[in-house]
């Protein structure tokens, strides 16, 4: 019986053990599995997460896009100088992408429109941003390291228009004193996962290289000016497989602007994953207007200087050349100055909703890379609030009157109420020290902004009820002026600016020194006062280039908000010059002209969307100035295509712009006209 035992006992471990093994062997072969499929989906996770990423367009500064759509179905052709859709189902014929179609079909597609002469031929190429190289032929050493520099954006510009992703790569382009290939080929991996090809091999186009000569033949001055040369000349020619680009101008202003066009002569083709430009291109170029400006306000809504560079990015690209930042007002002080900080601590909205002088001096010499001049504007004597409510503290006694005052619809223009006081040295002296802060971190200039707008009259008599109240602004101006000059090293601006109001046409400022921003409508009767009296002015007409207005009333009683909407059309068509019919020498005083960006209903979650694309409206407008053969109310066909084609390259830099029409009629030009 023991033995019988201790057999059954051996052969119940026997088969206790073959069990084990198996069990073990299933569960080995479920694990080998499991984690076969799950390494297996990993890297198509990876690869969808890459390539949604490649979809993207990738802000300068937001990591946020929105997707641009790879269109295959269809393919376009040429006919009567507008592209026709048709669909695409197989591949016995090269499909044609829109963006291909349109660039080689119909008028030229630069924004804003040459104004000399232009010559594009039909046959392309296609290239990579890798192949792109620099030469700079100057003779400034400080000019040749600008333009280094903005050619560095520039090509950040074609990495994110060609949908290449960043690995490691700092956020900003780096400064190169040498003339070199695109600075962060190790830190760059092409989208080709995308395309079916092996991971970090570089796309081959026609072209095994791109090189882009810059010469800068007279000024090297980078300070900005009204008198600015910003002329210039491209030209394109293709030797073998290689393109030769060349920008000729007379100084750093009028090469950027040449390279905003070479950036608009060059494409992605969503076919081949490539860049595409033309095989021969001649570009002459020159502005209408000297002053082409985005004014923003930065006291409303706070915007971070990350949004504010992405709209210089969009004015780069559309050849404006002001920024005239409205940094402070009634509503709250921003700027942290670096004399008298308790100006923020008092006004600013928080602690994180300011600017620092590093903000504002790296915001001016960002937008000196797009050629774009930064003009800060500190308004004064009006809309002045509790930024300015620290005086008696401080020992400096009231340096603004009617803070807070109540019914504010008496003593000012919108609430909170604020003015400056006239009558206090400290007040000068305040602004002063601002003004040669302002003007270390923006640069030398022949042009500042001493604001001046809406002075209520009635806050003042309150305190000066024996003094003539308009002489009282007259002087205080003159004051801010004669502060002005002292802060800029003794010299007084060629141009200093100050809004339009009832009180600039009382003559009290001299018309030499004076520029006038003319800001009521279009028909009011200060526009031909304000010319007949002498003054330069720059246009800023409430019921053309107001891009605030038509959103309704903010408030439950009194006036707060102008209407109707200003469509793109609306800003485009408004030639003021014409329709006040001026003569060669009223016209010469008309500097230029602004769209405005008053803040009270946006701030940074609608800003792009609202400047964009109707500031590229007003870009051509000052630009080319095209002649107007049709009715008043409608537009020529042909600057529908290319303002559409000029908002899809703002989207593809992560520039939320708004849409125009409906994506149909894109794809289907002049059958929605």
């Amino acid at each position: 019986m023991r033995y019988v035992y201790e057999s059954l006992r051996y052969l119940y471990k026997m088969s206790l053990a073959v069990s084990l093994r198996r069990a073990l062997l299933v569960l080995l072969t479920g694990a080998i599995f499991i984690l076969t499929v799950l390494y297996w989906n990993q890297g198509v996770t990876k690869a969808q997460a890459y390539n949604e990423a490649l979809e993207r367009p990738h802000s300068h500064h937001d990591a946020s896009g929105f997707p641009i759509p790879v269109e295959k179905s269809w393919t376009y052709k040429c006919e009567n100088d507008r592209c026709m859709r048709v669909g695409h189902h197989g591949k016995s014929t090269k499909r044609v992408s829109f963006i291909s179609c349109s660039m080689t079909c119909g008028d030229v597609n630069i924004w804003p429109h040459p104004t000399q002469k232009f010559l594009l031929s039909s046959q392309t190429h296609s290239f990579s941003v890798e192949d792109v190289q620099l030469h700079v032929d100057t003779a400034h050493r400080e000019v040749r390291k600008q333009l280094q520099q903005a050619f560095d954006w520039f090509l950040k510009d074609l990495r994110q228009i060609q949908r290449l992703d960043y690995v490691g790569s700092s956020s900003e382009p780096t400064v190169s004193e040498s003339s070199s290939k695109s600075r962060h080929h190790a830190d760059l991996e092409p989208a080709a996962t995308l395309f079916g090809a092996t991971f970090g091999v570089k796309k081959v186009g026609d072209l095994t290289s791109v090189q882009v000569k810059i010469s800068v033949l007279k000024s090297g001055d980078l300070n900005f000016s009204l008198d600015n040369d910003e002329t210039y000349q491209l030209s394109t020619q293709t030797e073998g497989h290689r393109l030769q680009v060349e920008i000729t101008a007379n100084s750093y202003f009028g090469a950027r602007h040449g390279l905003s066009t070479l950036q608009q002569l060059i494409w992605f083709d969503d076919e081949d994953h490539l860049l595409h430009t033309y095989a021969n291109s001649k570009v002459k170029d020159a502005p209408k207007f000297r002053y082409r400006g985005l004014m923003l306000d930065t006291s409303r809504h706070f915007f971070s200087v990350e949004s504010i560079k992405r709209t210089i990015v969009g004015m780069g690209l559309a050849k404006m050349n002001r920024f005239h930042w409205h940094l402070t007002d009634a509503q709250s002080f921003p700027y942290i100055s670096r004399y008298y900080p308790e100006l923020a601590e008092h006004g600013a909205y928080s602690e994180s909703e300011t600017y620092s002088e590093q903000d504002v001096r790296e915001v001016a010499e960002f937008a000196k890379i797009y050629g774009v001049q930064v003009i800060p504007e500190i308004d004064a004597p009006a809309h002045a609030g509790n930024g300015w409510d620290w005086g008696p503290k401080r020992g400096m006694g009231e340096l603004a009157m009617c803070i807070n005052q109540q019914p504010w619809s008496f003593y000012c223009g919108e609430p909170p109420c604020g003015q400056l006081n006239p009558k206090n040295n400290y007040t000068y002296l305040i602004l002063q020290r601002l003004y040669e802060e302002l003007l270390q971190h923006s640069g030398p200039t022949d042009f500042f902004h001493l604001g001046g707008d809406e002075v209520n009259l009635d806050c003042w008599a309150q305190y000066f009820n024996d003094t003539d109240l308009r002489g009282l602004w007259c002087d205080f101006m003159l004051q801010a002026m004669v502060r002005l000059k002292l802060a800029n090293n003794g010299v007084a601006p060629k141009h200093v600016a100050v809004w339009s109001s009832a009180l600039t046409n009382t003559k009290c400022l001299p018309n030499s020194q004076f520029t006038v921003q003319v800001w009521g409508g279009s028909t009011w009767q200060e526009n031909y006062d304000l010319l007949d009296n002498g003054y330069n002015v720059i246009f800023s007409h409430v019921d053309a280039w107001y891009l605030d207005c038509g959103f309704g009333s903010w408030r439950a009683t009194g006036d707060a908000a102008c209407a109707p909407y200003r469509t793109w059309q609306n800003v485009y068509k408004h030639r003021p010059w014409e329709r006040m019919r001026l003569d060669k020498k009223r016209k010469k005083q008309v500097l230029g002209g602004e769209v405005c960006m008053w803040t009270e209903q946006v701030d940074e979650n609608q800003l792009d969307n609202r400047l964009w694309p109707r500031t590229a409206a007003l870009a051509e407008r000052l630009w080319t100035d095209p002649s107007d053969d049709h009715d008043m109310d409608i537009v020529p066909p042909d600057v529908f295509r290319r303002i559409s084609l000029f908002r899809n390259r703002l989207v593809e830099l992560g520039i939320r712009a708004e849409a125009l029409f409906p994506k149909y009629c894109a794809q289907n030009p002049g059958e929605c006209i």
